[in-house]
């Protein structure tokens, strides 16, 4: 990864970080001489940009754990580049940890990222995350904040073992706990599954929400070439670290700023950098809110569209076999960005100052049997878009990660109004069900819920016994990128809303057609219209954040943002007195 010099377009006097060291009046003295206080003096700041670095990490937050030690190789860039940098840190969301759901805190990231930057005296940083919610967080508020950024990515985990098997995070955890629950394996079998799933810091290192979306943010153009791919572990990581810092000092010079980099033809990129990966279906979500902060109206057909042209050329699960240390070795997303160079902008602007044709010219693929070519596809379409009576704004399912029987299925309904309730029925080995039920959830939405990773929705302990290992499951939740299965998700209008999901009955029969894209509730519209008059819904949450979170999210197929959030209009800087 090299970075190339572009013309500077900014002077010291230029800088926004000038406005509160550089003037000569009290408030500036202020500054100054708490800058002081910290063992700072001009030296460090004086006419150098000011470099935030907004570091998730914590505590709680094992994809991060490394990032204690790699903010500062970013801050060692930044000195050696001739800048300042200060780390401020930023809401760190774990993803197993936090309850009900991390998706319910991104858009609060993305506030607090924006606001930081605005309320500082910034002139440019490093956005460090990877963990699921924290790349699109950061990056909607740096979009919306409009200083230049460069997306530093956590990097995927090592390889799981277990007596010698690889082991995917996620992946295994439902493959090997619905054998567990099926009595063919024991419960030691689970605690050395357990010691040995995650072995170093770093992100699930199968294809899910982390691994999607780091890739899409290098895709678009928010990362230095490569740079998501590197294992956490690995001695490249911290080396990628340093370069990002150096680079987003020049970035400040030059004035490279999101909105440069931001276009159709940058999401469109992304998008199809996505399919091919076989991502998760939560990308649908954050890509769509990622690229409304840029004014650009993207919608669930496009994905549908290119879903059509772009076929799975990663094998990693949970669409394939390997997992992602196996596919930085292969070449990496630079290598799979080679395979889909006819079908790719290649003039899109990215944060190194070059274009993405530019950065990936030249890359190889090592391993064909873990990155395919598009002639070669691990599987034909990652991404189905779906519409019909049930889902009048969309659903999405990942065809390549369920049991083909399932593409075209219609069964009767087996219904819950929650998780609790689900939980409770599919536990009890008496339970009515076949494995032609379509299992459906509801009040798992963004209203309802903040939309949690539900969607996968485990199966009745009576078929695991008998040897069944898919079904299909209908909810308006979403579900772990490094989940498998024939799961429809996202379903839009919610039932919290009274989207048609909410009238859904145990016994009522639902079509599906993925190749139609299409998902019906077969029950006659008189019948839906007596359902509706009866539905309530149910209060919003009396109080604090829930209820502003209940109150202003917009719909799946709208990106989950808030709607006092929509609007590249820039808020006015600061005022300083």
């Amino acid at each position: 990864m090299t970075t190339n010099a572009r013309p500077r377009r900014k002077t010291p006097e230029q800088l926004r970080s000038h406005r509160w060291f550089g003037v000569h009046d009290l408030r500036a003295f202020g500054h100054r001489s708490r800058i002081r206080q910290m063992g700072y003096g001009p030296e460090d700041y004086a006419g150098k940009p000011v470099i935030a670095i907004l570091n998730t990490w914590s505590d709680i937050n094992q994809c991060h754990a490394h990032f204690k030690e790699r903010v500062q190789d970013v801050k060692r860039g930044i000195f050696q580049a001739g800048g300042f940098p200060l780390e401020l840190p930023a809401l760190s969301l774990s993803e197993p940890f936090v309850k009900p759901t991390t998706m319910l805190y991104r858009n609060l990231l993305a506030m607090e990222a924006e606001e930081l930057l605005r309320s500082h005296p910034i002139d440019g940083v490093v956005l460090m995350g990877g963990c699921d919610k924290t790349t699109p967080g950061l990056l909607m508020g740096a979009i919306s904040m409009n200083l230049p950024a460069i997306f530093v990515p956590a990097g995927p985990m090592l390889r799981g073992n277990w007596r010698g098997q690889v082991l995917g995070s996620g992946s295994d955890s439902w493959k090997y706990w619905a054998e567990l629950q099926a009595g063919n394996i024991t419960i030691q079998d689970w605690n050395d599954i357990e010691s040995g799933i995650a072995r170093s810091a770093g992100m699930c290192m199968t294809m899910g929400t982390a691994a999607t979306m780091t890739a899409v943010a290098e895709a678009m153009g928010f990362s230095l070439p490569g740079a998501s791919s590197i294992p956490a572990p690995d001695s490249s990581h911290p080396r990628m670290c340093a370069e990002s810092g150096r680079r987003i000092v020049e970035m400040v010079w030059e004035d490279l700023k999101p909105s440069d980099i931001m276009s159709p033809a940058a999401v469109d990129n992304a998008i199809r950098c996505h399919l091919a990966m076989g991502g998760s279906t939560n990308a649908m979500i954050h890509v769509v809110a990622i690229a409304r902060r840029a004014g650009i109206p993207l919608t669930l057909d496009r994905f549908d569209e290119l879903a059509r042209q772009i076929p799975v050329l990663a094998n990693v699960r949970p669409s394939g076999r390997y997992l992602m240390e196996d596919f930085y070795y292969a070449g990496g997303i630079r290598a799979l960005l080679a395979r889909l160079q006819d079908v790719l902008d290649l003039d899109c602007l990215t944060v190194n100052g070059r274009t993405l044709g530019e950065n990936i010219a030249g890359a190889e693929v090592w391993n064909p049997e873990v990155i395919h070519g598009l002639g070669d596809p691990v599987a034909k379409e990652a991404t189905a878009i779906l519409y019909g009576n049930l889902a009048p704004n969309g659903a999405v399912m990942k065809p390549s990660a369920a049991d083909p029987r399932f593409l075209k299925h219609r069964g009767p309904a087996l219904a819950f109004e929650s998780y609790d309730a689900m939980a409770a029925a599919i536990a009890d080995e008496s339970l009515d069900v076949t494995p032609d039920h379509v299992l459906v959830l509801k009040n798992a939405g963004p209203v309802a819920a903040g939309m949690p990773e539900w969607g996968m929705l485990p199966l009745p302990k009576k078929l695991l016994k008998q040897g069944v290992r898919d079904m299909l499951r209908l909810s308006d939740a979403r579900m772990s990128g490094t989940s498998y299965g024939a799961c429809i998700l996202h379903v839009s209008p919610e039932a919290a809303i009274g989207g048609p999901l909410a009238f859904v009955r145990t016994g009522d029969v639902i079509a599906v057609d993925v190749a139609a894209r299409q998902v019906n509730l077969l029950v006659p519209e008189d019948e839906l219209a007596r359902r509706r008059a009866a539905w309530q819904p149910k209060p919003l949450p009396p109080r604090g954040y829930g209820r502003m979170y209940a109150a202003h999210i917009q719909q799946a197929h709208e990106g989950c943002d808030f709607d006092f959030l929509l609007g590249t209009q820039p808020l006015p800087e600061p005022e300083i007195h």
